[in-house]
């Protein structure tokens, strides 16, 4: 057990599915650290998940939301009901290592420029494999593409203690994301535009504009289910991954920036379309297509975030390309055939 008594606040988003929430909540009995406090922050499900929660953990702090505001507006609601210092973004749809949350306790109180991390992730179901969401620490390539050790796009690597190392990183998942309240406030929560998927590489993005550092921490495992709540494959999906990339892009990057390195993403989009049209994949196609159009028709979106982003910026992009691939991940994946993290780890920090 640690021997720190920093309080930290865990927050779950949800929405519906109490049997994946009950499981989650037993596992985190099990935790071998104190203190800690638990909000589930419930997006108005549906199922009865509310009274369920009341009834079998009455000392849980319980968020009703009166609409479903995705992870992104969810977090942002439950970040208001903590105590804690630290605060940890769990997935509803994971169980955990008994030592988890102490590990990554001590971890970051070792250096006070760390401003985020994550546990090693591992997929539910199989094991030996790394999770799609996080893997053991995210990367992203100067074109807004993010990848992971142990993960790139869909190839998930078996975790043979290849990536034990702790390490310093560019984005933490929010599968299970342990952070500063206080610099989390600071840097301006998570962006509820983004209402789910990618919120907290943008997130990761800002914190390190600021001038702190994201890390991996692996002796913390927690194993996650993935796509619970919006699977794969699917048309929402697809947009939401393309629209807040692109956001993303278009929203912290210098103007200069943005407008070199966003017209080669928006070339990659289109390849993209014209090979799903091939693959007659429909859904991957359309949801590219509106992800594209949403960019065009919210200029004032987009406007509205730089200027956020130019109040707590420090460090430029100069700095920021550091800690990016310079090259294009999916040039190498799907030209090259780099399959792994470490045929390209040389090239990140």
């Amino acid at each position: 057990m640690s021997e720190s008594n920093v309080l930290v606040s865990i927050i779950i988003p949800h929405w519906n599915g109490i049997e994946t929430l009950s499981e989650c909540l037993t596992s985190l009995t099990k935790t071998n650290y104190e203190p800690f406090e638990i909000i589930v922050v419930d997006n108005c499900s549906t199922d009865g998940s509310q009274e369920w929660v009341k009834v079998n953990y009455p000392n849980i702090i319980l968020i009703e939301n009166s609409d479903n505001y995705g992870y992104a507006g969810g977090c942002n609601h439950g970040i208001k009901a903590t105590n804690g210092e630290l605060v940890v973004f769990l997935n509803n749809d994971t169980i955990q290592d008994p030592m988890w949350l102490s590990h990554l306790v001590d971890f970051i109180l070792q250096n006070p420029e760390i401003a985020a991390l994550q546990p090693k992730i591992l997929n539910y179901f199989d094991k030996s494999i790394f999770d799609y969401a996080g893997g053991a620490g995210g990367y992203m390539d100067i074109f807004g593409f993010p990848f992971a050790r142990g993960r790139i796009f869909i190839e998930q690597e078996k975790d043979q203690g290849q990536y034990n190392n702790n390490k310093q990183c560019f984005w933490a998942s929010g599968t299970a994301l342990m952070v500063r309240k206080k610099l989390f406030i600071e840097a301006g929560k998570f962006d509820e535009t983004f209402f789910a998927h990618m919120e907290e590489i943008d997130l990761c993005w800002r914190l390190q504009a600021m001038g702190y550092q994201v890390w991996s921490n692996p002796e913390s495992v927690v194993f996650h289910k993935n796509a619970v709540s919006l699977p794969m494959q699917t048309h929402k999906k697809y947009y939401l991954n393309h629209r807040n990339s692109l956001l993303m892009l278009f929203g912290n990057y210098s103007i200069a920036n943005a407008f070199y390195l966003g017209t080669i993403r928006v070339i990659f989009e289109f390849i993209a379309i014209a090979y799903s049209i091939f693959k007659w994949d429909w859904q991957h196609a359309t949801g590219i297509a509106k992800a594209l159009l949403w960019v065009i028709i919210h200029p004032l979106v987009i406007i509205k975030k730089r200027k956020k982003f130019k109040t707590i910026r420090i460090n430029e992009d100069k700095m920021i390309f550091k800690k990016l691939y310079r090259k294009s991940v999916v040039v190498d994946y799907f030209i090259k055939k780099i399959k792994t993290y470490s045929e390209i780890d040389s090239k990140v920090l």
